[in-house]
């Protein structure tokens, strides 16, 4: 008896099925179907049929939507500039296109009022409002009456009078352009600039006054006239010292008997004529008193007219209040002379 060919498996291992079987014979598989859970578990062939076999376990996560991922992917900041950009853009437009279009012309419709209609205003009064409200229009206004304002009238824009203005006081705090202005009475209290030609009447000027140009003048009238610095005193044509003849007292026993004097002339300048009488003797013949005192004491100059006086030898005595004409010999008797005379303080 042959012994079996049949080996089992070391250490207990089931045996192959489909390895080959000695003596070249194959081993059917056996039927899965008869073979235990363990066999199955340890098939790798089962195995894979069994994981290919098996369905896919179901996902619980959510998809998410393409908008989502669009706004998390853009910054909001950056939207917020970018609508701010599409706003400025559209007032941009919007301003363009309303430049475009031509201003409408303004048009002022009038009404008519019947003759009823005036007797009715003329004979009764409007009141609109009162003190605390405030009347606003907004279109042109035409009066053709007059028209009181019992409070005050301020006007923002500029006023434009067809005929005169009117008015017990008038203050303008800016600048005034008048074409012609006629002024019954004006008083200046700051500084007043003249630029053109200026036509006074009678001006009286209680300060002072400084001119920086030629002033020429028909005539000038002064109490005191005094010239500064390095000024000279032109004088083209003739100069004429006026005022009251000074009093004369003469001295009848130098000038002899039936002698006379008489002076023509003012305090400054003059001339002093002199009858001499009989028997002249030396001496002071006359003195001329002014009308008014020098306050210091003054120059006299005095020149002989005439032959006569030439062959005096004369002399002057003065002071604050006159002069006297002295002669060291006696003039000639009965004769007719005369004395130029100027004085200066």
């Amino acid at each position: 008896m042959e012994p079996d060919k049949t080996t089992p498996p070391a250490n207990g291992a089931p045996a192959d099925p489909a390895a080959p079987q000695p003596g070249g014979a194959t081993q059917a598989p056996a039927d899965a179907l008869s073979r235990t859970p363990d066999d199955l578990s340890g098939d790798p062939v089962a195995q894979a049929a069994a994981a290919a076999n098996k369905p896919a376990a179901p996902t619980n996560e959510k998809k998410i939507s393409p908008i989502k991922k669009l706004f998390r992917k853009i910054n909001l900041y950056f939207l917020i500039f970018i609508l701010l950009v599409v706003v400025a853009a559209a007032i941009a437009v919007v301003n363009f296109f309303n430049s475009q279009k031509e201003a409408p012309v303004a048009s002022i419709d009038s009404q008519n009022l019947s003759s009823d209609a005036l007797k009715q205003l003329a004979n009764t009064d409007a009141t609109v409002g009162n003190s605390s409200q405030t009347l606003t229009i907004q279109g042109n206004a035409v009066i053709a009456g007059q028209t009181l304002s019992r409070g005050n009238l301020s006007v923002a824009g500029n006023i434009q009078a067809g005929g005169s203005i009117q008015g017990a006081n008038l203050t303008i705090g800016g600048t005034s352009n008048l074409a012609t202005a006629q002024i019954n009475s004006l008083q200046v209290a700051g500084t007043t600039a003249i630029q053109g030609t200026t036509t006074l009447r009678d001006l009286n000027v209680s300060g002072a006054t400084s001119l920086s140009g030629p002033l020429t003048a028909s005539q000038i009238t002064t109490s005191k006239l005094v010239l500064s610095g390095n000024a000279s005193l032109q004088v083209p044509n003739h100069i004429s010292f006026t005022g009251p003849s000074p009093n004369r007292t003469i001295n009848a026993g130098v000038l002899g008997n039936s002698g006379s004097a008489s002076v023509n002339g003012s305090d400054t300048s003059g001339t002093i004529n002199i009858n001499s009488g009989n028997n002249p003797t030396p001496g002071c013949f006359i003195k001329v008193t002014f009308q008014q005192a020098f306050s210091n004491l003054p120059h006299v100059l005095v020149s002989p007219i005439g032959a006569t006086a030439g062959q005096i030898n004369y002399y002057v005595t003065r002071d604050q209040s006159g002069f006297s004409i002295c002669g060291n010999n006696a003039a000639a008797p009965n004769q007719v002379f005369a004395f130029d005379y100027f004085v200066t303080n």
